[in-house]
């Protein structure tokens, strides 16, 4: 059902946990499936230097989340606003039907941690 690279990613995740004085942070959620992401950033002249999350839900929103921290660090702001949700399913070899509401959680998070970023940082 899962590719190996999500197995990967849900197995050992990678920048699990949360920037404390993170210069933003997105949370996204959906109440269909109960998965809860959340995106801590921190950013220095314009590239985003360090990335955690957390996630509560199902394998492939673990495995979403990590990927796109995986896939953000070190990119600009506006490198990191290009990727989409059908990126993130890409960049995993794919997702089941039933799961591609999660790598769209993924998305979304880094998404809405730019947006606080960009309202904290005027």
């Amino acid at each position: 059902m899962y590719t190996d690279k999500v197995m990967d990613h849900f197995t050992n995740p990678r920048n699990v946990g949360e920037i404390k004085q993170a210069d933003g942070v997105g949370e996204v959620g959906n109440a269909k499936c109960g998965d809860i992401m959340r995106i801590y950033l921190q950013v220095e002249n314009n590239i985003i230097t360090d990335v955690k999350f957390k996630t509560f839900g199902c394998g492939a929103a673990i495995a979403t989340s990590s990927m796109v921290t995986e896939m953000v660090k070190g990119k600009t702001i506006e490198e990191a606003l290009e990727i989409s949700n059908q990126a993130v399913a890409e960049a995993l070899d794919g997702l089941p039907p039933a799961k591609m509401h999660c790598s769209n959680l993924a998305a979304d998070a880094l998404h809405e941690a730019i947006r606080d970023y960009h309202e904290k940082h005027k």
